[in-house]
């Protein structure tokens, strides 16, 4: 989740929302791509989760992270829970459940993220391995009940677990158990993120399909290939799901502030304080009117992190968080920003991404949204499946990323970086998939074998 702002101006009107999101407008030229995941600890010889406290818990992890990369640390009163690289551009951070988060530096190529990764990951295992933790790439932990998976001691966190159950019934295991890649992309105008916000929530469904890596909970296989996504079906319908007002006409900056200041609030930060007005209305901040809080007046940070926990398929900040994926191994997570990147960055890609939804219908695009938790590849669409779509967006990725003809020093474009998911579709056999068969054919219906072999 996103790492909370500081900014004091008071916020005079609604125009300045809409203002704030405009100014992520920029030239193609200033494209950039931004690559988050996260990973789920767990102690290698035992393999149970890793609590926040003691000399081999996450606690410890972030110090040797901070002592490795220099970054400057974030603390929740006297706890270490984040890092930010000093620029503001790169962070690490934690999820509820113990989730260790790198939210990578904005990047010009998928090249760049896959150094980016590489370095990461090597400085995480030289902290890791000596305490002998190890990370899953998996968007749901394979074995741990709720209960059992420790909770990290950050107040923003205690705020929304008391409020989860409120509005949905898997609230608490979207925060503790699953663990996502996603990747932020930028847009040149409000027409372009306009189209590049329907094609991403119209194919998001697709992506969830084609990075379906959950099948297993506690210790089993649960009758879905992407848990995750599943868990968001019922989380918080008011502020996550498939927005379907952008379709409609007129949409822009504007209305995505309308959506914005519709959604319930979950906090107010003051100083270090965080004050529980969870389910309390964003315009009532802006009036003065906040019951909880007499007279406090919205600033800019109280709307950058109210944005911060919107949490629909495809999320608009001063630019495009494309949500809906399971993390997975290195080579998963870096054929997310290639699939998204190859789909959005280059204009004849995007026009014929666009021109593939744009007749699909607010009904068609839920009964994909809800299918391919359980279904993946399979799922019907128009007398075709999910697989068949998989592969036509697969297709004008490869195309979009063959026209950006940008190379790695073995002279490969990013397309390479495609070659898991075009897998996936020539067999119709997603991540889940094979660990399922895993499962019942080599590993005699036992979980442990998978601590090893999804290890990241």
């Amino acid at each position: 989740m996103a790492r909370d702002v500081s900014d004091t101006t008071p916020i005079e009107s609604r125009d300045q929302l809409v203002a704030w999101i405009a100014k992520g407008c920029k030239p193609r030229s200033d494209y950039r791509i931004g690559t988050e995941h996260e990973k789920i600890p767990f102690y290698r010889a035992s393999h149970d989760p890793v609590p926040y406290q003691g000399e081999r818990g996450i606690g410890a992890l972030l110090a040797g992270m901070q002592q490795s990369l220099g970054w400057e640390p974030i603390r929740d009163g006297e706890n270490l829970i984040g890092l930010a690289d000093g620029t503001g551009q790169g962070a690490i951070s934690l999820e509820p459940g113990g989730q260790f988060e790198l939210s990578g530096a904005p990047v010009e190529t998928i090249h760049d993220t896959k150094a980016e990764l590489k370095d990461h990951l090597d400085r995480l295992h030289a902290v890791a391995r000596p305490i002998d933790v190890g990370f899953l790439g998996l968007g749901h932990s394979p074995s741990w009940t709720r209960a059992a998976t420790p909770i990290m001691p950050k107040h923003r966190y205690d705020i929304m677990r008391a409020y989860m159950p409120k509005v949905g019934t898997r609230g608490l295991d979207m925060m503790l158990r699953t663990a996502t890649v996603q990747v932020n992309l930028d847009f040149s105008s409000e027409a372009d993120m306009v189209k590049k916000l329907r094609v991403g929530v119209a194919l998001q469904p697709i992506a969830t399909a084609l990075f379906a890596n959950s099948p297993f909970s506690e210790g089993r296989p649960n009758g879905f290939l992407s848990t995750r996504s599943e868990i968001w079906r019922d989380t918080d319908n008011q502020r996550a799901g498939m927005i379907p007002f952008i379709f409609e006409e007129g949409m822009g900056f504007d209305r995505y502030v309308d959506y914005a200041l519709d959604v319930p609030m979950y906090f107010v930060k003051r100083g270090d304080t965080y004050h529980d007005v969870a389910g309390a209305s964003f315009r009532d901040l802006l009036a003065g009117k906040l019951a909880a809080l007499p007279g406090e007046r919205a600033t800019m940070s109280d709307w950058v992190n109210h944005v911060g926990t919107l949490f629909p398929e495809v999320r608009v900040k001063r630019y495009l968080e494309m949500r809906g994926a399971d993390c997975g191994s290195a080579a998963h997570i870096l054929a997310l920003p290639a699939f998204w990147v190859g789909l959005l960055y280059d204009e004849n890609s995007l026009d014929a991404a666009y021109n593939m939804v744009k007749d699909w219908t607010a009904e068609e695009r839920q009964a994909l949204r809800d299918a391919v938790p359980r279904l993946a590849l399979s799922a019907p669409f128009r007398g075709r499946t999910v697989n068949d779509l998989a592969r036509q967006a697969l297709d004008l990725s490869r195309a979009g990323l063959k026209q950006r003809a940008n190379r790695d020093h073995h002279s490969f474009d990013e397309a390479r970086y495609l070659a898991p998911l075009e897998s996936y579709v020539e067999r119709k056999q997603t991540s889940a998939e094979a660990w399922l068969e895993a499962y019942y054919q080599k590993w005699g219906e036992k979980i442990d074998p998978i601590f090893n072999e999804a290890s990241i």
